[in-house]
């Protein structure tokens, strides 16, 4: 992580024109570098071979099962302290882990998908884009797919004096909780965007860690942290709940297919963050 604190500082100190900027291309994919941490539970990788015919069915090439989650969780989470920031997660194993953010498109689609494929992500949902109809996304989290806090109102936190963080996480934290029936465990700043004020915010309300990512998919192409265009093994990927109006007229699923495609490509499979997590203790 040590390599990465430039890149932490910069984001930490982004002004509210600069974000501004970066909310043009939506919640961080204008912006480039954002991470988030994981759930309260762990589920275990499927034992099964994905279902050849599932996937041709969305014009996909199954992905290989994801590798038996470490039993030496590569993160682990204190239930006091500075919460962490992160961005990758050190493991050997040729995984990446998917995060789906905001809300705002409840393609139902999507949930047949997710259904068909069984591929694992984790969802870091914002009140205001859920809203509308916060059970859309229960079926997603019955498939195993842990819900984490986004914000009530998606702002830069970095922009905002410590008592308004607070209402940011924390009144998110309890409407997750309430809805979802489980606290989150992770926390994701809007824009990848935090300071000082920010962990303290966090670690109060609940969350134990700060997730950013290292690459953002757009609608057909990923967007690299790294010069070289890589994906490397332990890497956070950012999507979104997105649908046609937000894509230029592409659906949220053909979306998630060119993302999987990326990771096909470069020899990668998809596992669940939050089983290379282990939650605080005690």
């Amino acid at each position: 992580m040590k390599r990465h604190s430039r890149r932490s500082v910069f984001y930490g100190s982004l002004t509210g024109a600069a974000v501004a900027a970066m909310a043009a291309g939506g919640c961080g994919a204008g912006g480039g570098s954002a991470t988030g941490p994981a759930a309260t539970s762990s589920q275990s990788a499927p034992s099964t071979a994905p279902n050849a015919t599932a996937w041709q069915k969305w014009g996909l090439t199954p992905l290989p099962a994801p590798p038996k989650p470490p039993a030496d969780k590569p993160l682990k989470l204190s239930a006091t302290g500075t919460v962490p920031v992160f961005e990758h997660l050190p493991t050997s194993q040729k995984v990446v882990f998917i995060t789906v953010d905001d809300g705002a498109e409840k393609d139902p689609k999507f949930i047949e998908m997710m259904r068909d494929l069984k591929i694992p992500i984790t969802m870091f949902l914002m009140n205001d884009t859920i809203k509308s109809d916060y059970g859309y996304f229960k079926p997603l989290q019955a498939m195993g797919n842990h819900v984490q806090n986004h914000t009530l109102h998606h702002p830069a936190m970095n922009t905002l004096p410590l008592a308004r963080q607070k209402e940011e996480v924390c009144g998110d934290q309890k409407i997750l909780t309430q809805q979802y029936g489980t606290a989150p465990l992770l926390f994701r700043p809007p824009y990848g965007a935090y300071n000082s004020d920010t962990k303290t915010a966090v670690g109060e309300c609940g969350p134990r860690a700060i997730v950013r990512w290292r690459e953002a998919m757009q609608i057909t192409t990923m967007r690299y942290q790294e010069t070289d265009k890589k994906l490397r093994p332990g890497d956070i990927v950012l999507a979104h709940f997105r649908g046609p109006k937000e894509l230029k007229g592409t659906t949220m699923t053909e979306m998630f297919g060119n993302l999987l495609k990326h990771i096909q490509k470069q020899g990668f499979t998809v596992a669940r963050l939050e089983d290379y997590i282990q939650p605080p203790t005690g």
